[in-house]
């Protein structure tokens, strides 16, 4: 046999030519890349290490994983990203690597099936944390009540399609929130609440609640609140009145990358009708007498909702206000994980100064395995 055959077969003319052209282009735009980058590097707008740097987090690659994100969003690698992120949902229907798509016209976020590592050592953690502040706010005479909101992929499991959700996340809000109850610390489980729901209870291109679901997980923190024995004050009557339909745009589109295409390019857009909770006005506001009430500490809500943008989607807050019968202190933080939101209020002059009597910790039941990488500080 001649060893002739194995010998590739030298390159057209023309393909030699391209090739020297796209190796040219590719070299220019690393170069371009290269350059954008380090204009932003040099410009001190990254952070290169966090405020509290931990072991774990440096040895699992949580530090030059925020680097190369921030570094992403430098000119030239942000937009060749916008447009690799369009080729392939125009050509192949990819939602890219945060984003998967379920059945017709429904998103979910990759992270509510992600298996973390170290996930049973990770949530343990993160009870002992919830102990840790329960035992603080008490030696202060408040309580708190901790509110599990559970995955939109839990929930809404007949849209999944062809995704799966791992069998390892069945029991992860149900341990966690048992361990938590069995350890005298107020703890819900929303799912039970949601679940009757099915897919009306989240948002289809959002990770977020509906009002229907926001509704009932606002009733069911209302009747927990009651069984502890505390009364919401000062107490007011609300309205509610349904708005117009109008187009809301999902934060799965913008997490997919296509926020910026033209909106019939996009993902079906979403139409809601969104609820305005207002309060009823009360013979004080209309002129009454009791003036010191209106403007004194007795006119300030005794309880306080921390959390994340589950707390500020949906009109949540304004259902819990509506079925606690008060308004409340609303200190949830949009992308505040389990930490965020907590250090936010802890740290405001607010919790310091006119303290509450009641405290609603809203949880993400995705954040309850994720790693413990920003400690929260109650003095």
């Amino acid at each position: 046999m001649s060893s002739a055959s194995h010998v590739p077969a030298p390159p057209s003319e023309l393909n030699a030519r391209i090739s020297k052209v796209a190796g040219a282009v590719f070299v220019a735009f690393l170069t371009v890349g290269f350059v954008s980058c380090s204009w932003l590097l040099l410009s001190g707008k990254v952070e290169l290490l966090p405020a509290n740097l931990t072991r774990q987090a440096a040895l699992e690659g949580d530090v030059t994983h925020k680097i190369a994100k921030q570094l992403s969003k430098a000119a030239v690698p942000e937009y060749a990203a916008d447009l690799e992120r369009a080729g392939s949902w125009l050509v192949l229907h990819d939602t890219g690597p945060r984003v998967r798509p379920g059945c017709a016209g429904w998103l979910f976020l990759t992270d509510e099936m992600r298996i973390n590592r170290h996930a049973r050592a990770n949530a343990e953690r993160k009870a002992a944390v919830v102990r840790d502040v329960q035992q603080r706010l008490a030696k202060r005479g408040i309580t708190l009540l901790v509110a599990v909101v559970p995955d939109k992929s839990r929930i809404a499991s007949a849209q999944l399609c062809d995704l799966t959700r791992p069998a390892q996340l069945q029991d992860r809000a149900v341990v966690w929130v048992d361990g938590l109850n069995k350890a005298g610390v107020a703890t819900l489980d929303l799912a039970p609440s949601l679940q009757p729901l099915g897919a009306d209870a989240y948002l289809r291109t959002d990770t977020h609640w509906s009002e229907t679901g926001a509704a009932a997980a606002a009733k069911a923190v209302a009747t927990r609140v009651n069984t502890l024995g505390i009364s919401a004050t000062p107490q007011k009557a609300f309205e509610a009145r349904v708005q117009d339909p109008a187009r809301r745009p999902g934060d799965l589109v913008r997490l997919a990358g296509l926020e910026w295409l033209p909106v019939s390019w996009q993902p079906t857009a979403e139409s809601v009708a969104a609820t305005l909770i207002s309060e009823q006005a009360s013979e004080a506001q209309d002129g009454g007498d009791n003036l010191d009430d209106l403007f004194g500490d007795d006119n300030l809500p005794n309880v306080a909702l921390i959390g994340t943008s589950f707390s500020r989607n949906s009109n949540f807050a304004g259902f819990l206000q509506q079925a606690l019968g008060a308004p409340i202190g609303n200190f949830g933080k949009d992308g505040g994980e389990f930490s965020g939101g907590a250090n936010g209020y802890f740290s405001n002059p607010a919790f310091k100064q006119t303290p509450p009597k009641l405290i609603v910790w809203e949880i993400p039941e995705r954040d309850l395995q994720t790693p413990y990488v920003e400690p929260i500080e109650l003095q």
